[in-house]
């Protein structure tokens, strides 16, 4: 069982070393963690963010525990270059199209989130967004018209095998959970979200099971905040799904607390803390490594097929949680290596 382990920049190796130490608390036999270059430290060291070293580990792993990327001394560099090129060429050439965004309130945190405890406490839902269209990867620029005024430009587009490729992927999610799916678009004003409310509802033929319903984005992003509670899977774009599951983050709590897989047609799969590299905390020893706990328990289950274990860590978080373990994000003292020795006392 190889593992590529690429912590990136910011609090990504400290966050990254907490998960690696839980991962080996299990004492998985044959597992082995592969460490590579990624993001600004990448670049600095490669003159890439992305080096050709890097993508073949990832390649050959069967699974992609990655940290976080972003560095304000790569700020001004071209775009290519910067760090964040790293996690979108990662997900391009590895194809990993679904992005699985879980979001739930833990027993007794209800109190944590900016939202009324009795609102917060029924959130409990999944975020499907697709990674490999929209805005993020279509054509962009920045051109002069004839009048010398410069205009930023970015090209917005789903084919059609894109859309059906992501709802089947968020239709089989919702057979699994409460059979209710809302797939968000912005159908009343962009062609690109009329063509995806059309193919999601031809995909739902095959899922008789599951309630669809259709909602624009800017009421979702309502809904979320006055009653996320009636959601159970949520289906969209890369924009969007970018958008909404940074909200639904701070409504149970923190955004210190939220995993993420990224998937691809195949076992192989990227997991990561959907937070940034946070520089203005990077090497204090304050980061909540919890979220990337949790990503460490996707992995195991989506790629390596390790429910059992798993499940482990995510009851040792919860338990951690119930016994008061909290970092600065939840209102706590505790810094990232003692909620990392927290969490593995308790598995």
């Amino acid at each position: 069982m190889k593992i590529a382990v690429l912590a990136g920049d910011g609090i990504g190796s400290e966050i990254i070393r907490e998960a690696v130490r839980v991962l080996q608390a299990l004492d998985l036999p044959g597992l082995e963690l592969i460490p590579a270059d990624v993001g600004g430290m990448a670049y600095k060291k490669h003159g890439h963010p992305l080096p050709a070293e890097t993508l073949q580990i990832a390649r050959a792993a069967d699974g992609i525990l990655f940290g976080a990327v972003g560095d304000p001394d790569c700020d001004n560099l071209e775009r290519h270059l910067r760090p964040e090129q790293a996690i979108l060429g990662l997900r391009k050439e590895l194809g990993l199209f679904a992005n699985l965004r879980p979001a739930k309130v833990f027993k007794g945190l209800e109190d944590a989130s900016a939202l009324r405890p009795e609102v917060a406490g029924a959130i409990d839902l999944l975020i499907v967004r697709e990674l490999n269209g929209d805005v993020y990867f279509g054509e962009k620029g920045i051109r002069t018209l004839p009048d010398g005024r410069r205009q930023g430009w970015d090209m917005m587009s789903y084919a059609e095998d894109e859309v059906r490729r992501i709802a089947h992927v968020a239709f089989k999610a919702a057979m699994g959970r409460k059979k209710k799916l809302c797939s968000v678009d912005k159908a009343n004003v962009l062609e690109t979200f009329q063509l995806w409310r059309d193919v999601v509802s031809e995909v739902a033929a095959d899922y008789p099971e599951v309630e669809l319903t259709h909602m624009y984005v800017d009421n979702a992003a309502m809904q979320l905040v006055r009653n996320p509670g009636q959601f159970d899977v949520i289906v969209t774009g890369n924009m969007f799904g970018d958008i909404l599951s940074d909200q639904a983050s701070m409504c149970v709590g923190s955004i210190g607390m939220l995993a993420s897989a990224s998937l691809s047609e195949g076992k192989l799969g990227l997991y990561e803390p959907i937070h940034g590299s946070a520089p203005d905390i990077a090497g204090k020893g304050l980061a909540n490594p919890m979220a990337t706990v949790l990503s460490a328990a996707m992995l195991l289950r989506h790629s390596l097929g390790l429910e059992e274990q798993a499940a482990r860590i995510e009851a040792a978080v919860a338990r951690a949680l119930a016994d008061g373990i909290r970092g600065a994000d939840l209102g706590g003292t505790l810094g990232t290596v003692a909620i990392g020795d927290a969490i593995v006392e308790r598995l």
